[in-house]
């Protein structure tokens, strides 16, 4: 569609094919921003997904035998026609997520750029020799698991749908991706591309809902599967693969990552920190949003005001104006649950120091909009200390010594970033290895490095994405020993 402010009346991608549903039903896309139906995407069945999954099944062994220059070559005209084509789908996204339109602009350029770095190890994906005694030669190689199953968040629908497609073939995979139900719509734009530019079944598409995903979760025939979302979706994505077969299941799940900040830092610059950290750009629906800021009593009074300071001039507004810097909740029922942590935080003795409510205005009457929200005296054992909101919503906690500081980032299921301030290397060297997180910054928030691992501990996920361990995280080991005859 060249208009891509009109309706969009997208499709699924099977086996090549941009399809409907075989049953003819369909999953209306409605705009986070003013409550319209903006488009549809096939309600895709079991049958849909069995069908997908059946086409990367056969052309998994055609896929295999492709060289690595070959699928090189490929994935790099992926990411070339995703950059042209970057201005349809950022727009496109941000109708149907409500997200900022240049943030996701940047979204999908990047996931053409970590196509293009993955599909750049492909050369990486080896095994190693091990000496040998006497008649003995050993060695490994890395071979795909065949078909992988990808479900993908609300948050950024085509960036991790699209940049992690050289992940998952470059190795000889192929892979059956199923979007959010909330943010549906660029996977249409997304098979389109991928049935130009490469063969038949190896990325297929299918969107629906529960029965959907659970239809590619259970089946025999996929033996690894990714997931980004919840903590309660991804532990029963676990079980429900368990059930069916023994698959290896990669989870990266929420947050509730801490902000520590000493009485030695530049309290202007943390301040900063405090709010790019909390990604209010994106709703704060980031699973690594440092939604705790932990501040010294030397310096949580004068923080915590040059904070509110940032978050006032936050100006809410609709997606595709370049003048907005926040917009709305993703889906009215995630709005409602934002809501609600909202009301419970003063309920449990939190101050309510910004936001927390509607803005005004008429472009605001409809919608789902959350003005950016600061709590502050937040206590380690509330439920707003505790629980992942996944909205605009941040709460600020003090603390007196270093061990304190610790004990309450760590007082959480979850262990997915954790961001350390101070100017004492060897204090921020200690903390940051004494903090159960996966990733963390030292004097720094939210930038993830091409070539470094990124996922959880506890119960923010298992495995790790990003760099080569993603791309290695596709393979199985096969250990081979040829035992050499005598000469005779």
């Amino acid at each position: 569609m060249d208009n891509s402010d009109s309706f969009f009346d997208g499709r699924m991608l099977i086996d090549g094919q941009m399809l409907a549903s075989e049953s003819g039903a369909w999953l209306d896309s409605i705009d986070p921003a003013d409550e319209s139906v903006i488009g549809r995407m096939p309600l895709g069945s079991a049958a849909d997904m069995n069908a997908a999954v059946a086409a990367a099944k056969r052309a998994q062994i055609g896929w295999a035998r492709t060289s690595i220059p070959d699928r090189v070559a490929r994935l790099n005209k992926l990411a070339d026609a995703i950059e042209k084509s970057a201005a349809k789908i950022a727009r496109l996204e941000a109708r149907d997520t409500g997200n900022l339109l240049g943030p996701m602009h940047k979204d999908v350029l990047s996931a053409a750029e970590r196509i293009r770095f993955a599909a750049g190890y492909g050369y990486e994906v080896k095994g190693f020799s091990v000496p040998g005694v006497g008649n003995n030669l050993h060695f490994t190689t890395r071979v795909p698991y065949g078909v992988v199953g990808r479900i993908v968040a609300f948050n950024h629908p085509f960036g991790f749908a699209a940049a992690r497609i050289s992940s998952v073939l470059i190795s000889g995979n192929t892979m059956v991706i199923k979007p959010s139900e909330q943010s549906p719509l660029s996977a249409s734009l997304l098979g389109e591309l991928c049935a130009e530019h490469l063969p038949a079944g190896v990325v297929n598409i299918v969107t629906g809902g529960r029965e959907t995903g659970e239809a590619l979760v259970r089946h025999p025939d996929v033996k690894r599967i990714a997931f980004i979302g919840s903590v309660p979706a991804g532990r029963a994505i676990q079980k429900a693969a368990a059930e069916t077969a023994v698959k290896h299941v990669s989870l990266e799940l929420g947050g509730k990552n801490p902000l520590i900040a000493f009485p030695d830092v530049d309290l202007h610059r943390v301040a900063d920190a405090a709010v790019a950290g909390m990604n209010f750009s994106w709703q704060g629906q980031s699973c690594g949003s440092t939604s705790r800021l932990l501040l010294h009593k030397d310096i949580y009074q004068e923080v915590t005001a040059l904070v509110l300071e940032r978050v006032a001039r936050i100006k809410l507004g609709h997606p595709l104006d370049a003048s907005s810097s926040m917009g709305p909740i993703n889906s009215l029922g995630h709005y409602r649950k934002v809501m609600s942590y909202i009301e419970l935080g003063p309920q449990e003795g939190a101050e309510l120091i910004a936001g927390g409510k509607r803005p005004e205005g008429r472009q605001f009457e409809k919608g789902y909009w959350v003005m950016p929200t600061v709590f502050r005296d937040v206590r380690p054992e509330m439920r707003l200390a505790r629980e992942e909101v996944f909205g605009p919503v941040l709460s600020i906690m003090r603390f007196d010594t270093e061990e304190q500081a610790i004990d309450i980032a760590n007082s959480v299921e979850f262990g997915l970033t954790a961001a350390v301030w101070s100017r004492d290397i060897d204090r921020a060297l200690r903390v940051a290895a004494a903090v159960q997180a996966g990733y963390v910054w030292v004097n720094g928030v939210g930038t993830h490095y091409r070539n470094m691992p990124y996922g959880g501990m506890k119960n923010s996920g298992v495995g790790r994405e990003e760099g080569l361990a993603d791309i290695l995280g596709y393979t199985e080991e096969k250990s081979v020993n040829i035992l050499v005859s005598d000469a005779s």
